[in-house]
């Protein structure tokens, strides 16, 4: 664990005294870890998107061991404080608790990769759900609507020549929720969708509101 000359890391070990002080000194660094959760976060966040430079592991852990350092020569600390810093403190005693705070880390960042992949999980279910599950009949509002030899239909009398060979029951669930979506935005009722006769006796959906102007078949 290399510091440069005269840091506060390295005048920990050269000043830190008792093992009461130790163990003070332990509970306040892992106190500011448990405070420094979105602060982690934010660095891990950061350090994902960059080549690696320093171990994953150390994102926080020797930043908040100085900033506890330097808490404890505050003038809000006071001299009880800083009578115990009389005898040396081992570095492997400090190196102790940075491997706590690192563990503490790696424990932080592990809950929050594991809420990630839980709501990919969760967001990859609904999307399959979506594309699996058919249409509902926005005539009737009851029951699927189904695309069988290019014509669209459902139980409720509703038969529709597809205009398009291509189109399937997931464009036409997207092209009923853009058009709903799109009137919603500029008008608060709710549109009704009914069968017309389009030109050359084509039948299309129709979407239209009782408040707002009609739209145009679909």
């Amino acid at each position: 664990m290399a510091e440069q000359s005269g840091s506060p890391h390295r005048s920990m070990y050269k000043l830190v005294g008792s093992p009461p002080w130790k163990e003070t000194f332990r509970q306040g660094c892992l106190e500011r870890m448990r405070n420094s959760r979105d602060r982690l976060l934010n660095k891990y966040r950061q350090a994902r998107g960059k080549p690696p430079g320093r171990a994953r592991s150390t994102l926080l852990a020797q930043e908040l061991m100085e900033e506890e350092w330097n808490a404890w020569h505050s003038v809000e600390s006071g001299p009880a404080a800083v009578a115990q810093l009389e005898e040396p403190m081992d570095l492997a005693e400090l190196e102790e608790i940075q491997q706590e705070l690192v563990d503490q880390e790696q424990s932080i960042i592990s809950e929050y990769e594991n809420s990630l992949q839980f709501d990919e999980q969760c967001l990859s279910i609904i999307l399959a759900e979506w594309e699996a599950n058919s249409p509902i009949c926005p005539v009737c509002t009851k029951y699927n609507l189904r695309i069988t030899s290019g014509v669209v239909m459902c139980q409720c009398g509703l038969y529709i020549p597809a205009h398009s060979p291509e189109l399937t029951e997931q464009k036409l669930r997207a092209c009923i929720d853009d058009s709903v979506n799109e009137h919603s935005a500029h008008c608060p009722h709710t549109p009704q969708f009914s069968v017309t006769e389009g030109t050359g006796s084509q039948s299309s959906l129709l979407m239209s509101c009782l408040v707002s102007l009609p739209g145009d078949p679909s």
